[in-house]
């Protein structure tokens, strides 16, 4: 790990895409390789990129990081795509829609399976952001897998999340649907040279207006042709205004914290589900089991019999 980790700080390319499969795939070297490099994190500004499959987020992307590219920043981009039940790897592979960049080296680009982590994300991202941030990259943009209204997870780790609409296929009401609204800190109507993309920038802005937003920022509603690259400098620039925003009223800070909750809570509750069924090897426990089925104890009797057991003695140290 010493090695990878030193090969990182110098920027070896390859020595990332090893470090980003290795946080991948989680374990004792995962942890290692973290703790390593955690010190070298956490300088990027992490843009999320979501919305329902087909609006063209990765051609929105792959945009964005041209617009990017012109103010010479180097970009990491995260395309998390569902999980092959094959391999388990990622089975869409976003990187064939950004292709132009492959030969920038100032652009890095990987595909992340998801591992049937909801949300839209995968559990690993927050390490990778890590790996990537250590390696020196200044912006960092996470595609998310696109599953619709469940991608609420993104907002909980990105500084600025883009929502991606495109006009004629109902985004524009899914969008005012609860916990949609909020997430998004500026919504771009994609495919704008399609019929019915300036009524659905209105829609968004309608319901923008009656929305109770969380914050005093009010996401701006862009209408961009990502194909094409019109419309995105406005997308950039008003990225750049939200990180602005977000410095100047110390909710960066906020945003982070909250971030590093979400993450210690996923954490744990993944030693707890790996522990757990550890557990529910042993005779005592399957013995519970038994007691369930037979209707001796309620399920709820037996989690907390499980928690003690699982977090008894961990329990007493905290208090």
């Amino acid at each position: 790990m010493e090695l990878i980790t030193q090969e990182v700080l110098a920027g070896n390319r390859r020595a990332l895409a090893r470090a980003l499969t290795i946080v991948e795939d989680g374990g004792p070297e995962a942890s290692t390789l973290v703790r390593q490099l955690f010190s070298h994190s956490g300088r990027a500004h992490l843009i999320g990129v979501t919305g329902s499959p087909g609006v063209g987020k990765s051609t929105l992307v792959d945009a964005l990081v041209t617009e990017i590219r012109k103010e010479g920043l180097k970009v990491g981009v995260l395309a998390v795509d569902p999980t092959s039940p094959f391999t388990g790897g990622a089975i869409l592979g976003d990187r064939i829609r950004m292709q132009e960049h492959t030969l920038d080296r100032n652009v890095f680009i990987r595909s992340m399976a998801n591992r049937g982590h909801a949300g839209g994300t995968a559990l690993a991202t927050y390490d990778a952001v890590r790996m990537l941030e250590a390696f020196g990259y200044e912006i960092v943009i996470i595609e998310t897998v696109g599953v619709g209204q469940s991608e609420l997870a993104i907002a909980q780790t990105a500084d600025t999340t883009v929502l991606v609409l495109m006009p004629g296929s109902g985004d524009e009401i899914q969008a005012i649907k609860s916990g949609i609204m909020e997430i998004g800190d500026l919504f771009v109507v994609n495919k704008g040279d399609q019929l019915g993309a300036s009524k659905t920038a209105s829609e968004v802005i309608h319901s923008l207006e009656l929305a109770h937003l969380p914050t005093s920022w009010r996401p701006p509603v862009l209408i961009s042709i990502a194909e094409t690259g019109d419309g995105m400098p406005e997308v950039w620039n008003a990225v750049k205004e939200h990180r602005q925003y977000l410095d100047q009223t110390g909710m960066l800070k906020e945003r982070r914290k909250a971030k590093v909750q979400a993450e210690l809570e996923e954490l744990v509750a993944e030693m707890a589900r790996t522990n757990l069924k550890a557990s529910l090897e042993q005779s005592h426990i399957q013995d519970l089991l038994g007691q369930v089925l037979s209707r001796e104890v309620d399920p709820h009797s037996a989690a907390e019999e499980l928690m003690q057991e699982l977090f008894g003695n961990e329990q007493q140290k905290i208090s």
